[in-house]
């Protein structure tokens, strides 16, 4: 049996009758549209002979043993957001299951070849992402937090977990599962327009951003709108005004990539006949680079400060949330590259602003990469994701070259 990307197409729009309705995709981790997707799954890859199991945070995996221990991973998650694209995160497993079908067709392999579809990526129900993955690469430490969660029903996290035989205290048990991992492996759509910018449907992954997330708020004096002169306001607003504006030129001038993004901004009292005393925005910075990421923030810090200084204000910062930059394995990017290059005409090397599971993976010292395949218009978790046909082949075929390439450079290690 040869591989045949064309197959992976017709396998997604089946999940996608399966699994969604008139607004999208509906397989949410937890649910049971996600257990049906699974037993889906479990069924297409039977044929290949290969052993599924479920490890102790749900993560569910199907191995080809070969004649060495050392294995390649091919993973992906099936779960999706609400309401969500037909592409995310299913297409990852189900090319994968096709290079599975074409390396069991081609005999025992020098090495294991294991496929695992993560439990939870997108922490749709919770609000926890990357479940499953974080379980495995050893790196959760937030049981505390997560057995307070509920969803928007008030079901408790580890009463849903439960229901679908997952013990949130023994979820770390999960480790296990990347002891003798050489490699991990992971296609993904874009979610983004670069790929389509450059009208290229492939390219490499250098790694996953880094990101500093703050609440700065900015103080001054509420004061009526009408008596107040202009030279006589410590207008909190304008302190945040000019930050916003200023991210965008910290962000041109570091360059390589860089986002900063001011996503919400409250002010208070909030009401037409006052001056701002207070405006609480929300600063989201991602690079790849962690020098770089340090340098847009203490940029950032210091043009608040400037600003605030010269609207006679007061500024705040508060940490709420930060990660640092994942680099992918050179080795595994350059065959990647050579992957791509072997089905199309050009390869591109960038970076991800999402967060994937290949991160969790990477920090636990697998070697790891990831593929992206163009994303028509960049929209991603809605039911207007797209991606051409084509492309997806494309992608199927250059996943099934890397995975090649890579079982023989971890044989020959």
């Amino acid at each position: 049996m040869g591989l045949d990307p064309s197959r992976t197409v017709a396998e997604l729009r089946e999940l996608q009758e399966l699994t969604g309705d008139d607004n999208g995709a509906q397989r949410v981790a937890w649910t049971e549209t996600w257990e049906r997707a699974r037993a889906w799954l479990r069924d297409k890859v039977s044929e290949t002979g290969a052993e599924e199991s479920v490890d102790a945070a749900g993560n569910q995996w199907f191995t080809l043993r070969g004649e060495s221990e050392p294995a390649v991973l091919i993973g992906g998650h099936i779960d999706s957001v609400p309401n969500g694209g037909w592409l995310d995160g299913c297409l990852n497993v189900m090319a994968g299951v096709e290079v599975l079908r074409r390396l069991a067709a081609d005999g025992t392999q020098p090495v294991t070849v294991r496929l695992v579809n993560w439990a939870d990526e997108e922490g749709a129900r919770f609000g926890r992402s990357l479940f499953g993955s974080s379980a495995a690469a050893g790196s959760m430490q937030d049981q505390e937090e997560l057995r307070s969660r509920k969803d928007s029903d008030g079901v408790a996290l580890p009463d849903a977990l439960r229901a679908h035989g997952v013990d949130l205290d023994a979820a770390l048990d999960a480790r296990s599962e990347l002891e003798g991992a050489a490699a991990y492996l992971e296609l993904h759509i874009e979610q983004g327009p670069v790929l389509e910018s450059m009208d290229l449907p492939l390219g490499v992954v250098l790694g996953t951003f880094g990101v500093e997330r703050h609440q700065v708020t900015f103080r001054g004096q509420a004061a009526h709108a009408g008596s107040t002169p202009m030279d006589k306001r410590r207008d909190a607003l304008a302190g945040a005004a000019r930050l916003e504006l200023e991210i965008r030129e910290i962000a041109k001038r570091v360059g390589n990539g860089a986002v900063c993004t001011m996503g919400g901004v409250v002010t208070r009292p909030g009401i037409v006949t006052s001056v701002v005393e207070t405006a609480e925005c929300l600063l989201d910075q991602r690079h790849l680079d962690a020098h770089q990421l340090a340098e847009m923030l203490s940029n950032a810090e210091a043009a608040s400060r400037r600003f605030a200084q010269e609207e006679d204000i007061d500024v705040e910062w508060e940490r709420i949330w930060n990660i640092e930059p994942i680099l992918f394995d050179d080795g595994l990017v350059e065959l990647a590259d050579e992957a791509i290059r072997e089905v199309t005409a050009a390869s591109h090397r960038l970076p991800s602003g999402p967060l994937h599971d290949a991160a969790e993976v990477a920090r636990a010292g697998v070697p790891t990469v990831m593929l992206f395949v163009q994303s028509l218009r960049g929209l991603s978790h809605t039911k207007l994701e797209d991606t051409k046909e084509e492309h997806l082949e494309l992608a199927v075929q250059a996943l099934d070259g890397l995975a090649t390439k890579t079982i023989e450079r971890v044989a020959a290690s």
